[in-house]
Parts: structure tokens; C-alpha cells; sequence
């Protein structure tokens, strides 16, 4: 997945997108738009998908506080000569803003292009995360407990 950062036309009127990581795709489908993320054959070095940045698409946040997020894009805020801010929602209903240079497009719907990690992008709050190491910490010793008998 590459996030479209510049879309230009070149020399001779050639059509051609820039995405995150550098590269350079000539000829693109006229749908695509900057802040759109597209699915590349890196083989052939052509577009195989096209995810759309718009109300209700799956977004992965790339920085900022938080960082690593999944969640729903609600609304983009426009603030001419500013920077433009993102309100996403997480699975389990928490809101968050951050910028929109720092949203990734990972899917449209509830259907991501892409697989996630085991807990989906979800950020636990304190209290959860100490829940857990604990509960993590009791299974270990149970086990040992249950291998030494």
C-alpha cells in the first residue's frame, strides 16, 4: 500500500502520482487524488487497487500521538493556510483528531486491503494494558506450577 502524496502533470503532458515512499507511477487512473492510498504490483510496477480517502474508510494513523491507531474516518476539518485535522473512531467508540498528513487509507467500510495485528489497532487504556500483563503473568505461573506436578 502507498499513500498518494502528489498528483502532476510532466513533461510532454504526462499524467503521473507520487506516492510516500518515493516512487513515481506514470499514466494513473484519473480517480486517483492525493491523500488516496493505492495497492501496487510491485512486479510491474502498476496499480492493482485503489482505496479512496472519505467518510466511513478504514484509516491507520502513521504518526502523532497516535500512532499505530485503527479506526473510522469520521469528518476532515479544512483550515485554510493550517494544517487540515482528521476525526477517526476506534472499534470500541473512542474518538481521536489528529492531523491529516498523518491518516493512511487501509480500506473502505469495514473491509481492509490489508491485514492487522492481533489487537487491530486498538489502544488500550492504562488500567487495561496492567489488566492484562497481570492476567498474562498469572498464565505463566499456572503453567509452571501445573509442569512441575
Amino acid at each position: 500500500m502507498c499513500k498518494v502524496t502528489q498528483k502532476r502533470i510532466g513533461k510532454n503532458k504526462i499524467p503521473y502520482i507520487v506516492t510516500h515512499d518515493g516512487r513515481t507511477i506514470r499514466f494513473p487512473h484519473p480517480d486517483i487524488k492525493i491523500n488516496d492510498s493505492v495497492k501496487l504490483n510491485l512486479e510491474t510496477n502498476t496499480v492493482d487497487c485503489i482505496v479512496k480517502l472519505e467518510n466511513n474508510s478504514q484509516v491507520f494513523c502513521t504518526g502523532g500521538n497516535n500512532i499505530g491507531r485503527v479506526g473510522v474516518l469520521q469528518h476532515i476539518e479544512h483550515h485554510p493556510g493550517s494544517y487540515e485535522i482528521a476525526h477517526v473512531r476506534d472499534a470500541k467508540g473512542h474518538s481521536f483528531a489528529t492531523r491529516l498528513s498523518n491518516i493512511f487509507c487501509i480500506g473502505a467500510q469495514k473491509e481492509t486491503v490489508i491485514s492487522l495485528p492481533k489487537q487491530k489497532g486498538i489502544r488500550l487504556t492504562l488500567i487495561e494494558e496492567g489488566a492484562a500483563r497481570m492476567s498474562r503473568a498469572r498464565r505463566t505461573v499456572d503453567e509452571e506450577e501445573s509442569d512441575e506436578e
